[in-house]
């Protein structure tokens, strides 16, 4: 079967949306299907057509930037022409150019599937209004055209505005794909070693340096974990620098970063192994998001298929591994003391919070 993934950023940008489309199309081009992923040329260094791990990728060039959306003139083209090949069209959303894409599907009869990753939530300003607006009035057109809507949770789709409308017709709940690489316990010893995390308490983060992550909701938790473990250490996995639109962001916790530079390091993104034998370094993840651009958080499944607990805030989806497994503790969005006792307790019995991993 040949199959067109259609996305707007792809890999290398780090995102759980691109970590879901690599997975997913990976494991397609493995069982021998043909998979070509449609995506925007964000880097003008990335090549045009590339072909990683069996699947296809062709980037468009971007010729404007909205924020972190893009404009791309030569977009319309290339997807009659790959449309026309493909079997079915999976569409990745929020994308603005997922209603061309799913009419194209339409007027083919080919099958159009969309998956919703997340609602987007822009900064206040009449500006981003109107782009919230258009983007809204973009993905509803291509929720129409699409056979099918997909998505990771019950309690996402419930509370989420957008998909709550197609609830109880054509949705469908489709947990996102885990893959991890294995690690050998030598390899945990060296980075264990590299990092010089001795006996530490060692909480981790693993997420890309941007405002709906809330990482400032850790760094301010920080005192009163230290207080009660005064030599604890965050470990943050994921990009942290000249990310597309986070800048101002990024500047904001420079100050917080250098306060806290004993106790909190920017590992910049892991792969493969080294991500894996993370993981198996941590006492505890957080996943501190703020809203609901954050609908799951794969990477505390990650963590917890290695055993590690979860402080995971209460935004819906979000909160759904740990409520289901027991393995750690929900604290109140954007509640700083609330994740920090989390975290205390969760360090002082670990035990409490362990579950075999299948």
């Amino acid at each position: 079967m040949k199959i067109l993934e259609v996305l707007t950023y792809y890999r290398p940008w780090v995102s759980g949306l691109t970590i879901y489309v690599e997975r997913l199309s990976r494991a397609l081009a493995a069982q021998g299907h043909d998979v070509t992923v449609l995506t925007s040329q964000y880097d003008p260094d990335l090549p045009r057509y590339d072909v990683l791990d069996g699947v296809k990728v062709v980037r468009i060039p971007v010729a404007l930037r909205v924020s972190k959306g893009v404009l791309m003139p030569d977009f319309g083209p290339m997807a009659w022409k790959l449309a026309r090949r493909a079997d079915v069209l999976h569409l990745h959303l929020p994308q603005f150019d997922a209603p061309g894409l799913a009419l194209r599907g339409r007027l083919l009869r080919k099958p159009v599937v969309l998956t919703y990753h997340c609602d987007l939530q822009l900064p206040v300003g009449a500006f981003n209004q109107m782009v919230d607006r258009v983007v809204q009035f973009q993905n509803n057109t291509a929720g129409r055209l699409a056979d099918a809507v997909a998505t990771y949770t019950r309690d996402y789709a419930t509370h989420s505005p957008y998909l709550s409308q197609y609830v109880d017709r054509k949705l469908v709940i489709i947990p996102p794909p885990i893959a991890l690489e294995p690690v050998s316990e030598t390899a945990v010893v060296d980075f264990k070693l590299k990092h010089a995390l001795g006996d530490r308490p060692v909480i981790g983060i693993s997420a890309r340096l941007a405002a709906e992550k809330g990482v400032e909701v850790l760094l301010q938790a920080l005192p009163r974990v230290l207080a009660a473990f005064p030599n604890a250490l965050v470990l943050h996995a994921g990009p942290y620098k000249d990310i597309i639109g986070e800048e101002a962001y990024a500047a904001r916790l420079a100050p917080l970063f250098q306060q806290y530079e004993a106790h909190y390091r920017l590992l910049g993104t892991l792969h493969g192994a080294e991500l894996t034998a993370f993981y198996r370094s941590l006492d505890v993840l957080c996943i501190c998001s703020l809203n609901s651009t954050e609908s799951f958080g794969l990477v505390q499944i990650e963590a917890m298929r290695n055993g590690v607990p979860v402080a995971a805030c209460d935004l819906p989806g979000v909160r759904q591994p740990v409520t289901m497994t027991g393995m750690g503790e929900v604290t109140p969005v954007g509640d700083p003391d609330a994740l920090a006792e989390a975290l205390i307790r969760i360090l002082a019995d670990r035990a409490r919070y362990s579950r075999p991993a299948d």
